[in-house]
């Protein structure tokens, strides 16, 4: 499979053109904050200093995952089905979010265990009725993971956007979420492993020991598998299909909105095969997950906001629209000193 090749961002010169239209503005240098350093990524991710935000879009990505069978989720596996139908029928949390801002929304299966047929609103791109419990084997063949990753690539290569947010849906997912992020990191599973849908202490052991094992299966000595591996090995369906499709928007110089932990995940291994990536890569939220925010410090991400959020779907990403719209319409609209007649600072 070949994976696409990412440029970084950087280029001093628009640099410094994007830093004096915003210094020139009515305002104190520096004075809104972060929407100064989003406004300049997103001119660098679009390699313009008057940058635009018209068609944002939002993948939420399903899939359905083996470990479930090991107790790990407070829920069980045919939510995952269920939620698409909602999804499909409008009444999510992401549907209202998405109404809100005026965001197309694509929902995709990629591995749900259901069967939907041919529905209006879905993109069928199923691999698998699920993965494989990933405690007794590989979540994923090889074979299924890179067609997972290349039907994400092949989807990103034609999207109708210049905003690209990520969500997802997969009961179980949060611990496939987790395994890579202990692989990937290799930070301990403690500190990798949260609460999910609501698990309790005893669900929280569960997931924990499930973890262990799956990373002691799949070990293979003192060499650390490749990215590529480790996803196979430990991921989702769901997952692959985020980080073809993130691989493949950046390639296309679209800013790519993250949401939460297992959105993240699948960033995770986009960085380990394309580190630019992440110059393209604007983190909506830190979710109340609690390995959230130890995977954002390990990318040294700056999340906009902090809600206390952890339902997943891409919602974080759909309520940080608003900003980047702030970011790219005051570099475009406000009024500069000589135009407004404002005197600048003294010295």
């Amino acid at each position: 499979m070949q994976i696409p090749t990412l440029v970084s961002t950087h280029d001093a010169a628009l640099a410094a053109r994007l830093d004096a239209r915003i210094n020139d503005k009515t305002k104190p240098q520096g004075s809104l904050g972060a929407l100064e350093r989003l406004a300049r990524q997103i001119g660098l991710i679009q390699a313009t200093d008057r940058p635009t935000l018209r068609r944002p879009a939002i993948v939420v990505c399903a899939g359905d995952h083996g470990v479930t069978a090991e107790g790990v989720s407070a829920y069980p596996q045919s939510v995952t089905w269920q939620m698409v139908e909602n999804f499909l029928a409008g009444g999510a949390a992401i549907n209202v979010f998405a109404r809100q801002n005026e965001c197309a929304l694509t929902i995709v299966d990629v591995g749900v265990n259901h069967d939907f047929g041919v529905r209006t609103g879905l993109l069928d791109r199923k691999i698998a009725h699920g993965t494989a419990n990933f405690c007794h084997g590989p979540a994923m063949t090889a074979v299924q993971c890179e067609a997972a990753i290349q039907a994400g690539l092949q989807w990103a290569a034609s999207v109708d956007a210049d905003v690209l947010g990520f969500g997802e849906m997969g009961i179980g997912n949060t611990t496939a979420a987790a395994a890579l992020m202990a692989a990937l990191t290799g930070m301990a599973v403690e500190d990798c492993i949260g609460a999910g849908t609501g698990l309790d202490q005893q669900g929280m052991a569960r997931k924990a020991d499930a973890i262990t094992r799956a990373l002691r299966l799949h070990a293979q000595g003192s060499t650390p598998l490749a990215p590529l591996e480790q996803l196979a090995a430990l991921g989702g369906l769901e997952i692959a299909f985020m980080v073809g499709a993130m691989l493949g928007a950046a390639k296309r110089r679209l800013v790519l909105l993250i949401d939460g932990f297992i959105v993240t995940s699948a960033l995770l291994v986009a960085a380990a095969l394309q580190p630019a990536v992440l110059d393209y890569c604007v983190f909506s939220h830190c979710s109340d997950e609690a390995g959230h925010g130890r995977m954002l410090q390990y990318l040294q991400a700056r999340p906009l906001m902090q809600l206390d959020l952890r339902l997943g779907e891409g919602t974080g990403a759909a309520l940080a629209l608003p900003l980047l719209r702030a970011a790219v319409n005051f570099l475009e609209q406000m009024a500069t000193f000589s135009s407004a007649s404002v005197s600048v600072k003294h010295g």
